[in-house]
């Protein structure tokens, strides 16, 4: 498939490109992160969340509410599922990486999502991307051999378990942690996600 820049103007129905809000330290932070074979995600890590530029991002992406800082890292090749959340999530590209997105008002009423519809987004490395509440993503994928990391903030909570109950049905089932919705391609065989992805299960 084509892969935009996160720059081009495709990119402005999904989010928006920050340029101008300090992130060195948060990526200098990343160097002893791990970078697995497969993919690991960490919503919260106190060491990031205590540099200056913590606070920044708070202030001025989320209006100053509690965020919790983490990261995404890892070797990846397929799309394998969707999520969104209820609202905005920062991702800064420490490696070159990949966005596979798509828009959640293409979801039908019965939660299915026809993969032919998600687009690919090149990030360079150092690029600070807000990715909007109605944009569907996962996890990025290489854009290189060698793997990604990526840096994700978000508010605090988000992606935690869930401590209270659910129903079984409507958008509820999608729920597998707090804050995130999740349709997922049979393929991957995501145990207790809702498998929703038609069509091919996106590989680059």
């Amino acid at each position: 498939m084509e892969i935009f820049s996160v720059n081009d103007e495709k990119f402005r129905k999904y989010g928006k490109v920050w340029n101008n809000i300090e992130c060195t330290k948060l990526i200098k932070g990343m160097e002893h992160t791990p970078l697995p074979e497969d993919v690991i995600y960490v919503p919260s890590v106190e060491e990031l969340e205590a540099v200056p530029e913590a606070k920044t991002f708070s202030e001025r992406v989320f209006g100053g509410l509690p965020i919790q800082i983490g990261y995404c890292n890892g070797n990846n090749h397929k799309l394998n599922a969707v999520e969104y959340h209820r609202n905005s999530e920062i991702n800064i590209a420490v490696t070159d990486m990949i966005l596979l997105l798509g828009w959640l008002p293409d979801v039908t009423d019965e939660f299915t999502y026809d993969t032919a519809k998600i687009e690919a987004f090149k990030v360079p490395a150092g690029t600070v991307v807000e990715m909007y509440e109605t944009t569907l993503h996962y996890a990025p994928c290489n854009a290189a051999d060698g793997g990604f990391k990526c840096v994700v903030i978000l508010p605090k909570g988000t992606n935690t378990p869930i401590d209270f109950t659910l129903a079984a049905d409507g958008e509820d089932k999608l729920m597998t942690a707090k804050n995130k919705w999740l349709i997922a391609h049979e393929e991957a065989a995501i145990k207790g996600a809702f498998n929703g992805l038609r069509g091919e299960n996106i590989s680059l």
